[in-house]
């Protein structure tokens, strides 16, 4: 992509009322913009790196047995009644006389699937869809980390028996942390012990250790796993390996998932025959995750005093490319021709490259929005580098740059993902 076309926003400063990291980088950035309060426009960059979040989690979710659906933003208010939560939080329900803009999707789901389980043969099955949700946040302060409208994926499993729940809720367990791990938030991302959901003494959380986060974890550094402070009065040692030396810790919740047995069943009368022929309850699950609460809490942790630092995997592009003039026109020539040699080589063996072709910007202004940014590799071409017969490149999460030789792309391709 050259720079020259593409919309990028840079900005200098961002409005006072921006006091979130994660929303100071992004708008600065050019990632995204703020509509209003807790809503945001997602800007060709911030789209990039939003639909690849997105995609890990769909791979990952389609290897758990997971199919993709997409459900209504609009549902009736009669089914939230039938569940007897159109007066639960109902502070935060957008209402349209007798529509309700969903926050959730239990209540869509639970009869969607009902209708077409009729007995055992039809289960085990999970569904999931990833889509806008909406919620009255009274608390739309923290950037994309609490939001009014929001993109969140829910996947929903539906069982015979609790037996066939726990085994495929250890698997969830198992795919999320696979997707943590892609994401290059493994390392400080921690399955959580958290207030129980419908079913069980405990749901899990998957908090990611951030000094900024809005909840505090206490973590138990033998097993990697943490316990909520909501029920940490409860719960004074370690669940898995009842380690008392626990570490106090903030941290932002970047998922959740829940045993919801059969309350939403029970609601709405979903039920299966057995191989005797006898009427059950199914038996269900529920697996939150947020790829636009994942997209600014990348943001929010990984980051300097220059701007962002995207992890290899979800990063707009992996490659930017800068051709950085001086006085000399001869020289500037060479520049341009070896930037775009190189621009055009990477295209050619499908590398991501951003090539920043601006001749109205400086040298400093180009490094300054190149670090704000915070592509994986800048790659230089410049009068110094042109003397040098080299090239430079330099990685975001490094200080210090490297100078090679450029013959060929071949000369790139350890950098290549």
């Amino acid at each position: 992509m050259l720079q020259s076309k593409l919309f990028l926003p840079l900005q200098k400063e961002v409005s006072q009322e921006e006091t979130s990291i994660n929303s100071q980088l992004l708008i600065r950035a050019g990632f995204i913009d703020k509509e209003m309060s807790g809503v945001y426009n997602y800007l060709p960059l911030g789209l990039r790196t939003l639909r690849k979040i997105e995609n890990i989690i769909r791979e990952e979710m389609n290897s758990l047995g997971g199919q993709e659906i997409l459900m209504p933003v609009l549902s009736s208010i009669e089914k939230w009644k039938t569940t007897g939560r159109d007066k639960l939080d109902v502070d935060i329900l957008y209402r349209m006389e007798n529509t309700i803009l969903n926050p959730t999707h239990e209540e869509i789901v639970t009869p969607l699937i009902g209708k077409n389980i009729f007995s055992y043969k039809d289960l085990p099955v999970a569904v999931y869809q990833i889509q806008d949700k909406f919620r009255n946040e009274p608390r739309a302060k923290s950037g994309l980390l609490r939001c009014k409208e929001f993109i969140m994926k829910d996947l929903y499993s539906f069982h015979t028996d609790e037996d066939d729940l726990n085994n495929f809720y250890e698997k969830a367990i198992k795919s999320y942390q696979t997707v943590f791990n892609r994401l290059g938030l493994g390392d400080i991302t921690y399955k959580t012990y958290a207030l129980g959901g419908s079913f069980s003494p405990y749901s899990h959380e998957f908090q990611t250790v951030s000094n900024t986060g809005e909840d505090t974890i206490y973590l138990c550094e033998k097993c990697g796993v943490a316990i909520n402070k909501e029920i940490i009065k409860n719960q004074k040692c370690c669940p898995e390996c009842q380690n008392e030396d626990l570490k106090e810790l903030k941290a932002i919740e970047v998922g959740n998932i829940f045993k919801l047995g059969t309350k939403f069943s029970d609601a709405f009368n979903i039920k299966f025959a057995d191989e005797s022929g006898a009427k059950n309850p199914v038996i269900m699950g529920c697996y939150g995750m947020g790829p636009s609460r994942i997209l600014g809490t990348i943001a929010e942790v990984f980051n300097d005093d220059k701007g962002i630092i995207w992890p290899e995997n979800v990063a707009p592009f992996r490659f930017h490319v800068l051709s950085l003039l001086g006085k000399d026109e001869e020289k500037n020539s060479q520049i341009q021709k070896i930037a775009n040699e190189i621009y055009e080589s990477l295209l050619k063996e499908n590398q991501e490259v951003l090539y920043d072709d601006r001749l109205d910007v400086s040298p400093g202004a180009k490094l300054v929005g190149s670090d704000l940014i915070g592509l994986p590799y800048r790659i230089i071409i410049s009068e110094k580098s042109l003397d040098l017969n080299m090239i430079e490149i330099k990685q975001r999460s490094e200080s210090k740059p490297e100078f090679i030789e450029y013959v060929d792309i071949s000369s790139l391709k350890k950098y290549f993902k």
